[in-house]
């Protein structure tokens, strides 16, 4: 039987919170709805202090950012987009057209088609989050987006420079500075000086997750993404720094950030426990990542790997790291989990930021239904399908019965006109 070491707040308290954030939402997207860039410009000097007379940056405004980072900066985002792009590629090579004559004189297949338009939201409040823009943008490049538009909001001030970067060098056709729920609201709804989108994607706060949530129908949506998440699974083969240091770097993503550890050895879950607080004396961070923890941090123990597995599918978390004798074990029998991260060797940053997987990934135990982001969510298949005279016959007597069978008249007129013409046949 499993058991808490630690627990994190009660189902109540975060439903009551979660009632805040949707009337909040609510609010803003039915006053962009009425208002369009009136409303937008509001909420971006209320949220950001951020008021532009016009939200897209044009070319000189992106050419400028580039000399505003360094050389290094630039090849480093070149790396990790490189890795990005060429995962997508090899994810998108598994995605085959398909044409098979499945019964006489019947042709059915399928066409991989990418959406048309896509908004692609970039985190940047607190931390100019570079990944996203590539995670997002190039993703979508790869999948073959016509139009890709691309928001975050300023950072001290102003447009991240990094952020910019990063969303041009993706291939972002468009590139705005407009944060948040409005952000969402705008690319989705649209305003006279942003036409909408079809889809919305990337990772984001609560409201940010909110906001796509209540799009969802409207625009279609990736996935909803946020406020991190990361579960460490680990046995006694590694130690409490160790664990400590991976709980901690996702827990600084924000306050309301979960961080689990599960492990079947109590004097791990001690000592990480100890390691934590210890850590937090000197992480830069710690003010966000010790609210995160003190709040929404859990310690379970168990008595078995198998119940370490039971646990993990029922956390159903966005990132799981595990670390034990035989990783493998996790990789085979898991089933609910957002990206796997297996071994010490790696770790949640790693997706986060640079190997080529994508960091925008199921929250909120949507892992039990969903992946992450991938070239494929950009993508639709649909189905055709082609009947010659005589397969048409065939296959319309059984369509006329089964419609008789559920009532349908017209879909059974459907049928039996072609039987008509193409067999002399009357059902009647």
């Amino acid at each position: 039987m499993a058991r808490y070491l630690k627990e994190g707040i009660s189902q109540e308290e975060k439903d009551t919170a979660d009632a805040e954030v949707r009337q909040t939402v609510e609010t803003i997207l039915d006053d962009i709805k009425a208002r369009g860039d009136a409303a937008l410009r509001e909420y971006s000097q209320k949220f950001d202090n951020w008021a532009p007379e016009i939200f897209r940056l044009g070319r000189a405004e992106i050419d400028a950012c580039y000399g505003l980072i360094t050389e290094q900066n630039i090849e480093d985002i070149k790396f990790a987009q490189a890795q990005i792009r060429g995962f997508a590629e090899i994810q998108k090579a598994s995605l085959q057209d398909v044409e098979e004559e499945t019964y006489p004189g019947v042709i059915l297949g399928h066409k991989n088609l990418p959406v048309a338009s896509v908004g692609c939201y970039v985190p940047g409040g607190k931390y100019p989050m570079v990944a996203s823009a590539h995670m997002s943008v190039v993703t979508a490049k790869v999948a073959g987006v016509k139009r890709i538009i691309a928001c975050a909001p300023p950072y001290h001030g102003a447009p991240s420079p990094a952020i910019v970067v990063a969303q041009d060098l993706a291939g972002a056709d468009e590139i705005y500075c407009l944060g948040g729920v409005q952000a969402m609201g705008a690319m989705a709804l649209g305003t006279v000086e942003i036409e909408p989108v079809d889809m919305l994607v990337g990772p984001g706060n609560a409201y940010v997750a909110e906001a796509k949530r209540q799009l969802f129908g409207r625009v279609g949506i990736d996935l909803l993404a946020g406020p991190t998440e990361t579960l460490v699974i680990a046995d006694d083969t590694v130690d409490g720094e160790l664990c400590a240091a991976d709980l901690l770097g996702q827990a600084e993503h924000g306050p309301t950030s979960p961080a689990i550890l599960l492990t079947d050895s109590e004097n791990l879950a001690r000592d990480t426990m100890a390691e934590v607080e210890k850590q937090l004396k000197t992480l830069a961070t710690n003010e966000i990542a010790g609210e995160a923890w003190r709040t929404y941090g859990q310690v379970i123990v168990c008595e078995s790997r198998d119940e370490m597995v039971a646990e993990a599918d029922r956390i159903a978390s966005e990132h799981v790291q595990v670390m034990t004798r035989d990783n493998d074990y996790f990789l085979a029998n898991m089933c609910n989990y957002g990206a796997l991260f297996l071994g010490a060797e790696t770790n949640v940053s790693y997706g986060d930021k640079v190997i080529g997987t994508n960091h925008t990934l199921p929250t909120r135990r949507a892992a039990r239904y969903t992946g992450g982001l991938w070239v494929g969510k950009f993508i639709k298949t649909c189905t055709y399908q082609k009947v010659s005279e005589a397969a048409s016959v065939e296959i319309g007597k059984y369509c006329s019965r089964l419609s008789a069978l559920e009532g349908f008249a017209g879909h059974k007129e459907q049928a039996d006109i072609r039987l008509r013409r193409y067999a002399g046949i009357n059902e009647g």
